[in-house]
């Protein structure tokens, strides 16, 4: 085994041992969490090793850096998240490779991940990113659309052709009433995602938590934890 891939099984085992004990903590089941590993930053050569160590699902969160990634690695078993904030001049090279993307946020990227999808004959995945710091109408400082908003993405996503409704995301808010205050973000969001699976029962999916929280995540019920810096280190390796 290579320096790196020890370094990057020691870390997995670490964060796994983290997930472990908040679901038991918690009460709940291992498997009802599901790690993403964010490879921002990182070569492919990483995002190889990742997967030889049994991870499935990662994320990246622009799409200059995460379409070479994924296209050198489409011979892997992966699952690609898109995280980041997506415009629209980006949305047909991220429906070439992306299964989910998390980061919906307003009616205009649903219109055009839509158009892309079906040009691409793939079905997306995505979830309305919620920004728990953003004023009503607003986007917030980190992306992401006002909690008031979920309704009218849901719809919007659902009735659009090739995308899947799944769920909602965040991430926990540096400004506003929830600053400072991960477990009662998460906590709204889980609110949030009970209320939209009343008309969207399969929209089942809660991605919040990073490496500093994943903890207060998935106390408070989220399915998926997005984990880049406590697998892969603080470091940018670039290459």
């Amino acid at each position: 085994m290579t320096d790196r891939k020890s370094e990057l099984a020691e870390n997995l085992a670490r964060v796994e041992d983290r997930i472990s004990s908040a679901c038991a903590a918690a009460g709940r089941e291992r498997e009802e969490v599901t790690l993403i590993v964010v490879t921002k930053t990182y070569p492919a050569s990483d995002v190889r090793l990742l997967a030889e160590l049994g991870v499935r699902h990662v994320a990246e969160n622009r799409d200059q850096d995460a379409a070479p990634k994924a296209a050198a690695c489409a011979d892997l078993p992966l699952r690609w998240h898109f995280v980041g904030q997506l415009q629209t001049n980006k949305v047909r090279s991220v429906a070439q490779y992306a299964h989910v993307v998390q980061s919906v946020d307003r009616p205009r990227l649903v219109t055009a991940l839509s158009a892309a999808a079906e040009q691409s004959g793939r079905e997306l995945g995505c979830l309305v990113q919620i920004a728990l710091d953003a004023e009503s109408g607003e986007r917030g400082s980190r992306g992401g659309a006002a909690a008031e908003q979920l309704t009218e993405l849901a719809e919007l996503v659902a009735a659009a052709p090739g995308l899947r409704m799944d769920g909602v995301m965040t991430v926990a808010p540096l400004v506003g009433p929830y600053a400072g205050r991960e477990r009662a973000a998460f906590e709204r969001l889980m609110e949030l995602s009970s209320r939209l699976r009343a008309d969207h029962p399969a929209a089942t999916m809660v991605s919040a938590g990073m490496s500093a929280d994943l903890e207060q995540a998935v106390a408070a019920g989220a399915t998926h934890v997005r984990v880049g810096t406590a697998v892969l280190g603080a470091r940018p390796r670039l290459g």
